[in-house]
């Protein structure tokens, strides 16, 4: 867990499609309007028994009316930062540009293992074209079709050997891991440093499986656990318009480190792109969340009106998971931080909840029975049994039936609805399965 790889290369060589390629999804849109959403670049991919995270880093950057190279080596430097291995995408069609030469000398500096990805090479004489690439200076080109999957294979054999050994760090596996994140100077630090408070309280900071993270464990007031900290938001070295590109990489590690992510706010802005782009990687990874409005101090109207409001414009915006807390606090005043970890706690707990079938079934059956699935072509859909698998990641819930394909999604959001209505697992996502009995 933990490794990250990441695409570069100038606009149009295919960067998108191969994206959608190892990652097995249709849904990056290739023609991308500058601005649309940026989840769509990053996704897990599994091979041989290995996964890792891929980082399309072009959709990270904003396509500024700047130049394009300017762009493109932000990229690269963010890639060359964050990236255990990188993947340099040309296209053997239109041969090699000088843009192409600047990025490999920027890549030649720096000490990551990198694949230069010869794209659109559908056919063989075109494989003979890419020898071009060789002059790049960084080894051999590897010839693949992005669009049809030709030396995909090949491709992905070399990126898992070249990926680092993990080293799993010594954690205590029952100790929850809380993570706070957010976009940049929305106050993850002073809350870090306000709930550490003097640093004698630091037990010891563990470095984690990568090079960045650092769990921080945490025990005051009778809580104990890990505070996940992206070493990278500590130092603050390069401070720079750029801190956005390199947060949500930074993020990413943090979040797959953790179980429970709090999510700061900036409550003097409001709820921005860059906030949805990191909700939306805690939702991917199934984890917990505590949303914190910071700066409350510095808002003029703190009305119990002016609360409402906020907090139905963020479940709005962040729908359709919306049974999470939402807490307003000051990390600089210290107000209301230490219910932050409270809350943390308490969705951890919820986290790891088990229900006993018999209530499960006993509470549920009824509920059912009076609204049962919609009818399909005449036949009946009978759900006659729950269960809730034994613990996982996230709190499962088997639900077993005679015709379970025809239960659709909006049904099992109101089984998911009655669950939460009936017991608390607020902050936490759930999965609802149907399956045949």
């Amino acid at each position: 867990m933990g490794n990250i790889v990441a695409i570069v290369g100038r606009p149009n060589v295919g960067k998108s499609t191969l994206f959608n390629r190892l990652t097995q999804t249709r849904h990056a849109i290739v023609n991308e309007e500058a601005g649309t959403t940026r989840d769509r670049q990053y996704g897990k991919v599994e091979w041989t028994g290995k996964e890792f995270s891929l980082v399309d880093t072009g959709g990270w950057v904003v396509n500024s009316e700047d130049v394009f190279e300017d762009e493109i080596n932000k990229q690269v430097q963010i890639a060359i930062e964050e990236a255990d291995v990188i993947l340099f995408v040309v296209d053997v069609v239109n041969g090699m540009t000088n843009l192409d030469t600047d990025v490999a000398r920027i890549l030649r500096r720096s000490k990551k293992p990198i694949i230069v990805v010869a794209n659109k090479a559908d056919n063989y004489q075109l494989h003979l074209d890419s020898a071009e690439f060789y002059s790049l200076g960084l080894g051999d080109p590897y010839c693949i079709s992005a669009i049809n999957g030709s030396g995909t294979g090949d491709l992905l054999d070399q990126v898992v050997k070249l990926l680092p050994e993990i080293k799993e760090e010594e954690l205590d596996e029952e100790l929850p891991r809380i993570a706070v994140v957010g976009r940049p100077n929305a106050g993850k630090s002073s809350l870090i440093n306000a709930f550490i408070g003097e640093e004698r309280h630091i037990v010891t900071d563990i470095a984690g499986t990568t090079r960045d993270s650092i769990y921080t464990k945490y025990n005051k007031f009778g809580l104990n656990f890990y505070l996940v900290d992206t070493a990278g938001i500590r130092k603050k070295g390069k401070v720079n318009e750029d801190m956005e590109y390199y947060s949500v990489i930074r993020s990413i590690r943090a979040i797959e480190n953790s179980d429970v992510c709090v999510l700061m706010l900036d409550g003097t802005r409001g709820i921005e792109s860059q906030d949805l782009n990191i909700f939306s990687l805690v939702q991917k990874n199934s984890k917990s969340l505590v949303v914190c409005v910071n700066k409350w101090d510095l808002v003029e109207n703190k009305t119990q009106d002016a609360i409402k409001h906020y907090t139905n414009t963020i479940r709005e915006r962040l729908a359709p998971f919306t049974d999470f807390p939402i807490l307003f606090i000051s990390a600089q005043t210290k107000q209301r931080i230490f219910k932050v970890l409270e809350t943390a706690q308490e969705v951890y707990e919820n986290r790891r909840k088990r229900i006993p079938t018999a209530k499960l079934n006993e509470v549920l059956l009824p509920i059912i029975e009076h609204t049962p699935p919609p009818a399909w072509k005449g036949k009946y859909i009978k759900i006659k049994y729950i269960t809730q698998l034994p613990a996982g990641a996230v709190p499962s819930f088997v639900f077993f039936c005679n015709l379970p394909q025809w239960i659709k999604e909006p049904y099992k959001r109101f089984l998911e609805n009655k669950i939460r209505e009936n017991w608390d697992f607020t902050g936490t996502p759930i999965n609802i399965y149907i399956r045949e009995k």
